[in-house]
């Protein structure tokens, strides 16, 4: 019989240990600002990391330009890369659990600091100097003779200050606002981790080209999170009407434009935008960005015969003389023979080859040239807009984030300042502190003790007449 209390006593005990572990040890180890600070330097390294490296890309260009001989810094190497993650940095586990062990550490430090601490200055109201000793620890102090608490009372008011009195005791703050501060920035930068985690598990990145005239879904998703099937639009499309480039007198492209409509399931046009660079079109939460351009294909005629249209590829420079287009064109209805000709934007001169790859003819948009017996004229150059898609639904909470965190830091740096007054013994002791701006509150506070001082020499002249 006497062993059945001492097992309760134990299954209890045991049923309690994690609580007591989780606040005895575990939370101390959160709310430790060193972790925070470390944690803080983690993420804003691997954050650096996938600014620095290409995300999003395929294995072969990570193969290209991270090789295993020789490696960067000796050691990163495509195989490390990918292994790692470092190609998608912001959805890996490992980047994942940083914030969120970053967002647990803010949490504890909350709770575990600031809440008190703003607790214990709430309870401060009802806490008033009942000794003259207590004034001694100020650096800033003050004792009178012949003043009471009702002279104090008026020039505390004018300083806007909140006022608590207890018998002969009086206790005035303002600014409780700084301290409230640290919590908002606390729970901002929780919130912006918050978006930051909704962000890399909803949101996807994808990429088109896309000729002039052409209609398109979005499919080509180069990054998404687990959660992102639900973004990714399958009951609307977008046609590009029309693609251009502005050029500048010299040659130089100046700005680059797509004239796009957004179609429903059934082909109507719900909306319509001409978008360039830093001017994107904004749709049911996805963003398409231009980001590039290319040329598709070329128009063109051989004598009297119909306009036809024929594909132009990219070709491999070596990184040198910017990019080209290329394609061949037949000048013999069995195809035995044809020139081949090169662009290198919408407006320029197109140069053409034969079949030894020497220079025979150049020629440009709306213009015609014999080659070979024949007269090819080249009625358009059909250009092709590259797109860059993005769909993050966190967007809106990272801005409240932000906007909470700039809210937060102005509330910071409003001064928490407390002054103390306590009418003894006919004597009158006065004290006070401030958190920041130390000498603007100790030109208050001498404002105020002179004028406690000028009304007691004014009493004593008046007294004395």
């Amino acid at each position: 019989m006497s062993a059945n209390p001492s097992f309760l006593t134990r299954l209890s005990g045991w049923g309690t240990a994690p609580k007591t572990f989780f606040r005895r040890e575990l939370l101390p180890v959160l709310a430790d600002l060193r972790l925070a600070i470390v944690l803080l330097l983690a993420i804003a390294v691997f954050s650096i990391s996938g600014t620095v490296v290409e995300q999003g890309q395929s294995a072969a260009f990570y193969q290209a330009n991270y090789p295993e001989h020789p490696a960067l810094f000796g050691f990163l190497s495509w195989k490390v890369l990918l292994t790692l993650g470092l190609d998608h940095v912001y959805r890996t586990w490992w980047f994942l659990a940083l914030l969120i062990l970053f967002g647990s550490s803010l949490t504890a430090c909350t709770f575990m600091r600031q809440l008190p601490a703003l607790r214990w200055f709430s309870r401060t109201s009802r806490k008033f100097y009942s000794q003259p000793r207590q004034f001694q620890k100020f650096a800033l102090s003050a004792e009178f003779e012949q003043t009471s608490l009702d002279d104090v009372l008026p020039l505390l008011e004018e300083q806007r200050y909140k006022l608590f009195r207890q018998d002969d005791a009086l206790y005035a703050r303002k600014g409780i606002i700084g301290r409230i501060g640290p919590i908002v920035v606390h729970a901002s930068m929780l919130l912006i981790l918050v978006g930051a985690i909704v962000g890399a598990l909803t949101g996807f990145v994808g990429q088109e080209m896309v000729p002039s005239g052409q209609t398109f879904q979005i499919k080509n998703i180069l990054d998404a999170g687990p959660f992102a099937e639900s973004q990714i639009p399958k009951d609307w499309s977008v046609k590009v009407n029309r693609f251009w480039i502005d050029y500048t007198p010299a040659g130089a492209i100046d700005q680059f434009y797509s004239d796009m409509s957004v179609l429903d399931s059934e082909g109507k046009e719900v909306k319509r935008k001409t978008i360039h660079v830093n001017e994107p079109l904004r749709y049911r939460g996805v963003t398409l960005y231009q980001a590039d351009w290319g040329i598709s294909a070329i128009q063109v005629r051989i004598n009297n015969s119909p306009i036809f249209q024929l594909p132009m590829a990219q070709l491999d420079t070596g990184g040198k003389g910017g990019r080209i287009w290329g394609t061949w064109i037949p000048t013999k209805p069995d195809l035995s023979a044809g020139v081949s000709l090169i662009a290198k934007d919408l407006q320029g001169m197109l140069l053409i080859y034969d079949t030894s790859g020497k220079l025979i003819s150049t020629v440009r948009a709306g213009m015609s040239t014999p080659v070979n017996g024949v007269t090819l004229a080249v009625k358009e150059i059909v250009g092709s807009t590259g797109l860059q898609i993005k769909a993050d639904p966190s967007i809106p909470i990272v801005y409240a984030g932000f906007g909470l965190l700039m809210l937060g830091v102005m509330m910071s740096y409003v001064s928490h300042s407390q002054i103390w007054a306590l009418q003894k013994d006919g004597q009158l002791y006065i004290g006070g502190l401030t958190n920041r701006a130390q000498v603007a509150f100790e030109r208050e506070m001498l404002e105020i003790l002179e004028r406690l001082d000028t009304q007691k020499q004014e009493t004593n002249a008046v007294v004395a007449a």
